[in-house]
């Protein structure tokens, strides 16, 4: 017998009314258990697939009752059954068991780390195995798989190539030089000052890193095949142990040829939309469950994001607006600086009332491969700011004249790294621009989650790489 999601018979009501009376059967994981002087054992089952859980009502007359009773939670179980209407409170079926077999028993019940009670998110990191578990991480992870499956859904739809761009790197896209080396050479056995000079020995015959940004590879096809995007892990080395940073971490990057910094913010308001669509029509359990017990205002929030048209604000006006508003930040607020957190939540929240795309920031405050406007101060640059967290989303057109680029590169030192870069300026450069969205970030916005380190299954940070 095929042993269907128990969200089947929670959600989807036509599924629920042709199997009323029928013989069924569901494997999962015991969520608790209440056990009556009658007789009766009431067991709340969950198989992942749902926030909510099926009740089993087990009678004593079962052959193996005795062991029933002794059932606590996190064993798995399977049961077969006849569902029927249930005359509970708050649940429209039940399942009543003809046969209930344990699959797996709880070594130890009194030490499982997982009980029937409310746990810190905390206490929860510590057990990044075992988290999974409970409503929040389940809730969680099926939103991170169905707006993940959204992004390849949407990209292909309009047009464009995934390319799966290297995880081991010989550049440094950012520039910042928060990079993990990659290496095979015996760091005990050789002094770290000799290191430099030894690298013909290494696997790989020079310094690799572990990427911080598909980008640079992306537009390699991009100057090819129009529009591409990027969609994998990226690596900071950056010791930052905050509730918004992470060693490694999931981003999306699409590029597109032929395209300036308008079409690249149309893009990224169409894609945001589209993914906050979807979630609000697709994971509509999952999203209440977070509205209820995580934020109150997060479907509204979401709602405001989808609903209205994003304020465009070149940084200048940006710093103005900032300067006028006499708010009380902590950061100061100076032409030439960058936005702090604070500063993006204001213009979002307080000046705009809802999502803003800043653009043309300082030269000197961003990457090298961004597009050098025409007062030589500011590059096309902009970030998609929305309220609650400011920066979903940082992107620009990219420098496609070559003489710019190389002034740009030569004054950061790393035109050795990059003499393939220059090579897509002088084979048929284009206009061409593109954008990161951090994937946890996302995930963190839509959930309503503070710490970015609960939106990603195994995160990794200073001093944890825990499993």
């Amino acid at each position: 017998m095929k042993t269907p999601e128990i969200k089947k018979f929670l959600t989807d009501r036509a599924w629920q009314a042709d199997r009323l009376n029928e013989h069924i059967r569901i494997t999962g994981w015991v969520r608790s258990t209440r056990h009556s002087k009658a007789g009766i054992s009431f067991i709340e089952v969950n198989d992942g697939s749902s926030v909510s859980s099926i009740q089993v009502v087990a009678p004593k007359e079962l052959v193996n009752y005795s062991e029933i009773e002794k059932i606590t939670t996190g064993v798995s179980i399977k049961v077969s059954g006849i569902l029927v209407e249930s005359m509970g409170k708050g649940q429209d079926v039940e399942i009543q068991a003809k046969e209930v077999e344990i699959l797996g028993a709880i070594e130890e019940p009194e030490n499982y780390p997982i009980a029937k009670k409310r746990h810190t998110f905390e206490y929860l990191r510590g057990l990044p195995h075992l988290r999974i578990r409970t409503n929040t991480f389940g809730a969680i992870a099926r939103i991170r798989s169905s707006v993940a499956n959204k992004i390849h859904n949407y990209f292909f739809e309009n047009g464009f190539h995934w390319v799966n761009t290297p995880i081991i790197t010989s550049s440094d896209c950012e520039g910042a030089g928060e990079l993990f080396k990659v290496s095979t050479l015996d760091h005990a056995q050789k002094k770290i000052a000799a290191l430099d000079a030894d690298y013909a020995e290494d696997f790989f015959g020079r310094e690799a890193f572990l990427t911080v940004s598909g980008q640079l590879n992306a537009e390699a096809y991009c100057l090819a095949m129009s529009k591409v995007y990027t969609f994998g892990p990226t690596f900071r080395a950056e010791n930052s142990n905050t509730s918004r940073h992470l060693a490694e971490f999931w981003m999306i990057e699409p590029e597109i040829a032929f395209a300036d910094l308008e079409d690249n913010a149309a893009l990224a308001e169409a894609l945001l939309k589209a993914i906050i669509e979807h979630v609000l029509e697709n994971c509509s359990e999952d999203l209440n469950f977070f509205t209820q017990q995580i934020d109150k205002a997060l479907t509204g929030r979401l709602l405001g994001v989808l609903e209205k048209n994003f304020e465009k604000i070149p940084y200048t006006d940006a710093i103005e607006i900032l300067k006028k508003s006499k708010g009380d930040f902590h950061f100061p607020v100076e032409w030439g600086l960058d936005l702090q957190s604070e500063h993006e939540r204001f213009l979002t929240e307080n000046y705009a009332n809802g999502p803003v795309i800043v653009s043309d920031y300082p030269k000197d405050i961003k990457a090298f491969y961004m597009r050098l406007n025409d007062d030589g101060r500011t590059v096309s640059a902009m970030d998609v700011l929305v309220p609650g967290i400011g920066e979903i989303i940082g992107g620009s057109q990219r420098e496609e004249r070559l003489d710019i680029l190389d002034s740009r590169i030569q004054s950061q030192r790393i035109l050795s790294q990059l003499s393939w870069y220059r090579d897509l300026r002088k084979y048929g450069t284009v206009p061409h621009a593109g954008f990161g969205l951090g994937f946890e970030r996302l995930i963190s916005y839509i959930t309503g989650m503070d710490n970015i380190r609960d939106c990603i299954p195994f995160p990794r940070t200073p001093g944890n790489a825990k499993i």
